[in-house]
């Protein structure tokens, strides 16, 4: 991006300005007497709408979002194999599964963030709502929470409240892999629990603090590679086979290092900038025999591969101590523009600015180049839209590579930079920790006069952003500057626009201080409008019936209906023997179940079968309408109706224990002369067992069995005997009147009456 022609210049900046909706607020940001919040109308607020997978993905503003290779979540180079990670694929893609969550420790430069990578490309139909990714890094749990809500849902310019985000959140199912997460105890466990139906994948700071007790996470250590995986490692970042010298030096780097992936990343480069010297050893060599001419005997192999071997012998391996901290070693064998990159990285707390931003700062025309050569060289890794310094290169680096003017003029290009028309939020939102770090340089510098023009011209565009973490810090680094100036303008300004942050954030206590402070500075300074607008801060949360809305508790952590249907997509190899077992006993007891009935029905014949079946009405052979599968029930009772009261007890008049005659000649279609059978199948051959009715009371240690209040195969109703019928039973032919005092509305030959009910 090109610099504007002519003298910079104050006035030049335009402060980006806007509306965002936080919660239940309406904020306007960048106003020339400070950002200002109000209650929101109804019809004003957003209605979030859930993207679906089928959509394209939509990350957090920026955010990685959610389809990113290895190289943009800091894998390092774009060609890094994955190599003796099978193993924790496996079993991290196991967990996930089954809803669990895990957090990746290990020592920096294990490969952490490429393993999160592989994981997340193999998890993809895992869950209901896919894989998100997000970054971690310079982000708090708020900011996590609200990227993962942006990169779920379409509502842009919209920041919920706490309670709001637990509610969106709560039935989305994904599987959130979060790298170089900062967050940890409380503000993580905080995180879990607004989004229980998600399994988290995560990896944090080597030295981060214990889990709690009864935490949802569980670590997983990410051990270093095997020798035969870093010498392979090695060996196709190098781009040729390695000798048996090089092989021993590998050997002894995998014992000092623990098999570090990093530490061979780096190692390749050496070698790399080894053959470098040996090409210019071998280049020297052909100039001379060209200057010079051949010698009367030669002593070099007219053979080029073993020239150059001979002089590769000439040049020695780095030593040990080099290898444990090559960044040294390495910086200086880069190229001019990648070392200026990295000078900038340097004084910038080891961010990089990303490639357009290079020419305007440093000078440098091919920034991708630059950034790519720091990558392969294992100084620099891509995370969350730009690139950082690998763990421990800026410690080793910041000694021997001074500033030298690097930052001169960052703060004025991005505060020019954020207030362009043609700069998006989400390009704000990437370069947030870069402002930061320009911020930082010119504080330690001394310029605090460019850190407040930078902080005022780059917070409201970080608000907009939704980067409201770097919004505070920026507020804070801004404050301070205006202090060491002794501009109480200025210092007024960041104390209004500190207190609408907390005002967004629900902090009341501190809003009100921060508007009181900007409200006493300003009256001080003459600024009647400044003053206005801290009173009608003031008096939103003041005002009596006017107090921010509560935000809703967040939800408990648990698990979610939607982390068992992540649960339920486990493979059946993965699951617990338990529920196998379970499901056998369940086939089984099945099966007895039909066999029993089908041995039953064997011995008892059709005639049996049909006359002990309350339901069947005869029809066994066909004829007439099939009845349904369960009794229905009965419009009244009639006056003849017997058995079991809805209790269970037998009725007055009724046999204590009904015999075996009684429960089987129940059925209405019944011949009077029909006599029951006695063989030991009569009594299996019944009718299943009907599931009971809400309400009902089993009427005995056998409920449904014979002479269980005279049902004979439990088809009856809980109001009596002998109106579990067919709504429209057949008539038959022969019937008789039964006794009231009949048990199982059996009559004195054993018939019942079809028309025992009323229809």
């Amino acid at each position: 991006m090109a610099q504007p022609s002519g003298e910079f210049r104050q006035e030049a900046v335009r402060t980006r300005g806007g509306e965002l909706v936080s919660g239940a607020l309406l904020v306007g940001v960048g106003a020339p007497d400070g950002s200002e919040a109000r209650t929101c109308p109804e019809e004003w607020r957003p209605r979030p709408r859930r993207t679906g997978r089928s959509e394209p993905a939509r990350g957090p503003v920026g955010g990685v979002g959610r389809a990113v290779g290895p190289l943009a979540l800091g894998a390092g180079p774009a060609d890094l194999p994955m190599l003796d990670r099978e193993t924790d694929t496996a079993e991290l893609l196991a967990l996930l599964a089954e809803g669990r969550s895990i957090r990746l420790v290990g020592q920096a430069g294990s490969g952490r963030s490429a393993l999160l990578s592989a994981v997340a490309e193999a998890a993809a139909d895992l869950a209901p709502d896919g894989v998100v990714q997000l970054c971690g890094h310079r982000r708090t749990g708020a900011d996590l929470l609200q990227d993962l809500f942006a990169a779920t849902h379409h509502a842009p310019g919209y920041r919920p409240d706490p309670g709001q985000l637990a509610f969106h959140l709560a039935e989305v199912g994904a599987i959130v892999v979060i790298d170089a997460a900062e967050p940890s105890g409380a503000e993580l466990e905080e995180l879990l629990a607004a989004a229980p139906g998600c399994a988290f994948l995560i990896s944090a700071a080597p030295d981060g603090p214990p889990l709690p007790p009864g935490s949802r996470l569980q670590d997983h250590l990410v051990a270093g590679l095997s020798r035969s995986a870093c010498l392979a490692l090695t060996a196709r970042l190098a781009g040729r086979p390695l000798d048996v010298t090089e092989k021993a030096w590998a050997v002894d780097l995998w014992f000092e290092s623990e098999g570090l992936p990093l530490r061979f990343v780096q190692a390749a480069a050496l070698l790399r900038q080894r053959d470098v010297a040996v090409d210019a050893l071998v280049a020297a060599e052909d100039d001379r025999m060209d200057v010079f001419g051949a010698v009367d005997e030669p002593v070099h192999d007219e053979d080029p591969a073993i020239r150059e071997n001979a002089l590769r012998l000439t040049v020695p391996l780095p030593s040990v101590a080099e290898t444990a901290s090559p960044a040294v070693r390495l910086a200086e064998g880069l190229s001019e523009p990648a070392q200026a990159v990295l000078r900038l990285a340097v004084a910038l707390g080891g961010e990089c600015p990303t490639a357009p931003h290079l020419p305007a700062l440093i000078d440098v025309g091919q920034g991708e180049a630059a950034l790519a050569e720091l990558a392969d060289a294992g100084l620099a890794v891509s995370i969350g839209g730009h690139h950082r310094l690998t763990a421990g290169a800026l410690d080793l680096l910041l000694p021997h590579w001074p500033a030298r003017g690097s930052v001169d003029g960052a703060a004025q290009h991005f505060a020019w930079w954020v207030g362009h028309s043609s700069v998006t939020l989400e390009q704000v939102a990437a370069e947030a920790e870069v402002m930061v770090g320009v911020l930082l340089a010119d504080r330690t510098a001394g310029r605090h006069d460019a850190v407040v023009r930078l902080a005022r011209a780059a917070a409201p565009a970080l608000a907009l952003s939704l980067r409201w973490g770097a919004w505070e810090r920026v507020l804070q680094l801004g404050l301070e500057a205006a202090r060491r100036t002794g501009s109480a303008v200025d210092q007024a300004w960041f104390h209004h626009e500190a207190g609408v942050h907390a005002i967004c954030v629900r902090q009341s206590s501190r809003a009100v201080a921060e508007l009181e402070t900007a409200l006493t500075l300003r009256a001080a300074a003459g600024e009647q409008r400044g003053v206005a607008a801290a009173r009608r801060m003031l008096d939103l949360l003041r005002a009596e019936g006017r107090q921010l809305p509560a935000a809703a508790p967040v939800a408990a952590p648990g698990r979610a209906p939607v982390i068992r249907k992540i649960a339920a997509r486990v493979p059946a190899r993965l699951k617990s023997s338990r529920r196998r077992r379970a499901a056998v006993v369940s086939t089984a007891v099945l099966t007895l179940g039909v066999l029993g009935a089908a041995v039953a029905m064997s011995f008892s014949g059709p005639e049996e079968v049909r006359g002990k079946d309350p339901h069947n009405n005869g029809r066994l052979d066909g004829g007439g309408t099939q009845d349904p599968p369960f009794p229905q029930q009965s419009g009244s009772a009639g006056p003849t109706t017997a058995g079991a009261g809805p209790g269970g007890a037998p009725t007055q008049g009724s046999s204590p224990a009904p015999s075996a005659s009684a429960s089987a000649s129940h059925s209405p279609s019944a011949s009077p002369t029909r006599r029951p059978s006695s063989s030991p199948g009569a009594g299996g051959s019944q009718a299943p067992q009907q599931p009971p009715v809400p309400g009902q009371q089993p009427s005995g240690p056998n409920p449904g069995g014979p002479g269980a209040g005279g049902t004979g195969g439990g088809g009856t109703q809980p109001g009596g005997g002998g109106t579990g019928t067919s709504p429209s039973p057949e008539p038959s032919t022969t019937t008789a009147k039964p006794s009231p005092s009949s048990s199982g509305s059996a009559g004195p030959t054993g018939t019942s009456s079809p028309s025992s009910s009323p229809s």
